[in-house]
């Protein structure tokens, strides 16, 4: 082809040449296409998931609630909210339901339970699903239907007996499931379905007892979801009462795993960035491999606009096939997130590939290629003809105006797609701007050591030493790209492992030896000695007797709930306003509990205001502070007290915590009941106590840790095989980085095997030389990567997470000699067919590998 044809090929020509170069190193470029692959894979599998559960809830929203929408309170409707009742139609279903203990006579097994006693045709979407299926409506008739996993444990049948306080029904069927239960709640205290008509015989609704008054609708088909809540909501607030819809069901539920979809967003985030760091060092170091062949394209009249062409459509091309597998693997990677969250989640979910999961998978691998390849890209513009002769080294001439706009373009790549996972501007720019640091660190740190190597140059050491230091510092090397690609591949893996950790040491749960495993509640006040009585009959310890006293808040620095309720500028929480608060009183604070402002009062003074201390939370959310006054409505007597302390509570501790605690000396004489708290050693010694107590006390409901414990941990233990599995995803991802980086460094390793076998150096020489400079480049790049994430990891346990950092052991012992180690066998493996190759072959190939 002439010069003249050359200058006018066009597309065709440009795809024919990129195909025939492309075949040549179709090695390099597969392990492009594998790290644009696993990237795509991580988010793209996260995406749809998280999109499938959003369109789950949605449109299981109305079965998740069992009615369109449904107005509850603590107590019964009062004649204003029965009037709202009545102008909607009237309830179409009601409800009674409380936690109680449940007998089983003739079986020594007792439960935890949550009773729910119906009326009406509820569920109107979703149903009872129940064995035989003829007990859903059957059990109206005066029997109880109870949760399957009830009637396992406890080797119950259809036909036998619960005793619920004063009443004793037949078992009618199995409850397999029923709208409005949680499977993580229901696991704890499940539930028991009976006809709404036996409440009060039972005699459970006492003092204390927390019970819940439902009513359910079905909505015309005029009535806004939307504008039915911010009309009614306030309405029913103020009256102590809560309107919740399927609507708001639905948003409530998607923001129980917001946080967790979150950090799976975030791992993707971090495979796909590993997998842009492999394709920028990678095509670096392809550029350079290139340069005289692109030379002499140059010399025999092709444009520079056509070289850069011809190499922007490989990695067009890489990109889009790497997103398409990528896409096509997330698929089936998706298809184990619902095995692995079954027990988290109360709906079914059925995966799936949207199309817009298959355009973002193929968008991305297309827009992460180009963009992360640009840079090196822009090399082949300024390519001389004289390359061809060496006679010239232009490879540092590139474009400031171009440099800076495609460095921009990928800040802001960055910054816009983390934005878009994490939902968040600031938690986004911090993001980012961390990662600029990093990036700037790392150069700065890596420049500055090769300045100390120059300035004290190990003179005294042996020659394979130094000429390996040498190789570190000549022209062309990359040592900056290699330490950079090792530095934050190893920055990002850490930064996630140390995160992990502290997501599930945070979750994590203590079962100390002294501390209580099963907690009585509801217990009377007439009932509290005799209770700690029976406890320690079975020569167990009473370790702690809480007196509970309820109240609402009347008043907040001297201004009127009502008025407050009112005053639409108010930042008062609306649950300060309506809730009726558990109190106790104590003279010393528990182990739960730190002092962050203020002074303790034990015990009440003889002047002044009475002293109360409050949470944290309640200090926020009500906006009082040190000083502040707070009068609460005592079961109809008025009470003045003062804010004189704010205590730090850790209510991730299983055991009994107040937002409000006043001093000795006030309240004895209130009407209260108690908690009383106590350790078993085992579950035989759990199951006697429990069947006395349920026995003598049924008003009292038993809360058996070990029980709950072993939930929670099941539920940890999911949560923690999932952030495992995408955190050794993203690990995988940083070795095929690694792997791409020293494959793509083999050529200049095989002029320098040349030129020193020329000189008479041995394969073996040359090889411990290889060996010590790339564990060279280990060490340097994976330490500090290690120390930068452990700097960032305590900045995101600050800011982010809000707790205490500990640092895992792992990175330091296990992630930092494993990337070292890494590197060293990849590099010496990689130099096997570099030293095999004689100084003749090279000078053939014109050292292009």
């Amino acid at each position: 082809m002439s010069k003249m044809e050359m200058k006018k090929a066009g597309l065709s020509w440009l795809m024919r040449m990129a195909w025939r170069d492309g075949k040549s190193s179709y090695g390099k470029l597969i392990l492009f296409i594998f790290s644009i692959t696993l990237g795509v894979t991580a988010v793209v599998s996260i995406y749809a998931f998280s999109e499938t559960l959003r369109d789950s809830i949605s449109q299981q929203s109305k079965s998740l609630v069992g009615a369109d929408y449904v107005i509850e309170s603590d107590k019964p409707a009062n004649e204003k909210v029965q009037g709202i009742i009545d102008s909607l139609g009237g309830a179409g279903a009601r409800e009674i339901s409380f936690l109680s203990m449940a007998a089983f006579p003739g079986n020594i097994g007792t439960k935890l339970v949550e009773v729910r006693g119906l009326e009406g045709d509820f569920p109107f979407y979703g149903e009872l699903e129940t064995e035989p299926a003829s007990a859903a409506k059957k059990y109206k008739e005066g029997q109880a239907l109870v949760d399957a996993t009830t009637m396992l444990q406890l080797d119950l049948k259809q036909g036998d007996s619960i005793k619920l306080g004063g009443v004793t029904l037949s078992i009618g069927g199995i409850l397999n499931s029923v709208p409005g239960n949680t499977s993580v709640f229901g696991t704890i205290a499940p539930p028991v379905i009976i006809p709404l008509d036996y409440i009060d015989a039972t005699g459970l609704v006492q003092t204390g007892s927390r019970i819940d008054y439902k009513y359910y609708f079905v909505a015309t088909q005029d009535q806004d979801m939307v504008q039915l809540e911010e009309t009614l909501e306030p309405v029913l607030e103020a009256e102590d009462a809560d309107l919740d819809t399927h609507t708001s069901e639905g948003r409530r539920m998607g923001r129980r795993y917001d946080n967790f979809g979150k950090f799976l967003n975030l791992v993707g985030f971090i495979a796909l960035l590993l997998g842009c760091v492999g394709i920028a060092s990678g095509m670096n170091i392809y550029i350079k491999e290139k340069l005289k062949s692109i030379a002499i394209l140059k010399c025999l009249g092709a444009t520079k606009r056509q070289t850069f062409f011809i190499f922007f459509i490989q990695v067009g091309s890489m990109g889009l096939i790497g997103g398409a597998i990528g896409t096509v693997l997330a698929y089936f990677i998706q298809q184990l997130f619902p095995i692995v969250a079954d027990g988290m989640l109360p709906l079914d979910i059925e995966v799936g590939m949207s199309p817009q999961s298959v355009l973002l998978g193929l968008s991305l691998g297309l827009t992460m290629s180009i963009l992360f390849a640009l840079y090196p890209l822009m090399r082949t513009l300024y390519v001389s003809p004289l390359q061809t002769l060496r006679v010239v080294d232009e490879s540092g001439a590139r474009s400031r105006k171009a440099s800076w706009g495609v460095g921009l373009g990928i800040v802001l790549f960055v910054f816009c797609f983390s934005w878009w996972l994490l939902g968040d501007f600031l938690n986004s720019l911090s993001f980012v701007g961390g990662l600029a640091l990093v990036f700037l660190i790392l150069t700065g740190m890596t420049y500055g050591m090769m300045k100390l190597i120059r300035r004290f140059f190990p003179v005294g050491w042996g020659f394979m030493a130094r000429q390996s230091l040498r190789n570190l510092l000549g022209p062309q090397n990359q040592t900056l790209t290699l330490v950079l690609t090792i530095g934050i591949g190893t920055f990002l893996m850490s930064t996630l492992y140390f995160t992990k950790d502290m997501l599930l040491a945070k979750a994590s749960i203590e079962d100390k030896a002294n501390s209580a495993n099963m907690i009585l509640m509801d217990v009377q006040r007439e009932q509290m000695d005799a209770v700690s009585g029976t406890i320690q009959e079975q020569k167990l310890p009473v370790i702690d007797r809480i007196p509970i006293v309820t109240m609402r808040v009347e008043s907040l620095k001297g201004i009127n709930v009502d008025e407050i309720r009112k005053d639409s500028t108010s930042q008062v929480s609306g649950w300060i306003l309506s809730h009726e608060f558990r109190v106790t009183y104590r003279d010393s604070i528990i182990g739960s509990e730190s002092l962050l402002e203020g002074e303790w009062f034990p015990t009440v003074p003889e002047t002044g205001a009475v002293p109360i201390s409050v949470s944290a939370d309640f200090a926020e959310q009500a906006g009082v502070g040190i000083g502040d006054g707070v009068t609460f409505n005592v079961q109809g007597r008025i009470m003045d007290t003062q804010v004189k302390s704010i205590r730090e509570v850790d209510w991730t501790r299983l055991q009994p915590n107040f937002s409000i605690v006043f001093p000795k000396g006030i309240l004895e004489n209130a009407p209260q009941f108690g908690v009383i708290t106590t350790r078993v050693p085992n579950e035989m010694v759990s199951a006697t106590l429990q069947q006395q107590l349920v026995q003598t006390f049924p008003n009292v409901s038993i809360l058996d840790l070990k029980r709950i414990l072993t939930l929670i941990e099941d539920i940890l233990n999911k949560m923690g095989w999932v952030i495992n599995f995408m955190s050794f995803f993203s690990i995988f991802v940083g070795v095929i980085v690694l792997l791409g980086a020293i494959y793509n460094s083999k050529h200049l390793r095989i002029r320098q095997s040349a030129l020193l076998k020329t000189l008479g150096a041995k394969s073996a020489q040359i090889l411990r030389m290889f060996a010590f400079e790339y564990a060279f480049l280990g060490i340097l790049g994976a330490a500090s990567g290690v120390l930068l994430s452990l700097l960032g990891s305590l900045a995101l346990s600050w800011l982010l997470f809000n707790t205490s950092f500990v640092p895992s052991w792992i990175p330091f012992v296990i992630i930092f000699p494993s990337i070292v180690l890494l590197v060293l066998v990849l590099g010496v493996s990689n130099s096997f067919g570099v030293i095999r190759s004689t100084p003749l072959e090279v000078l053939r190939k014109g050292h292009n590998g």
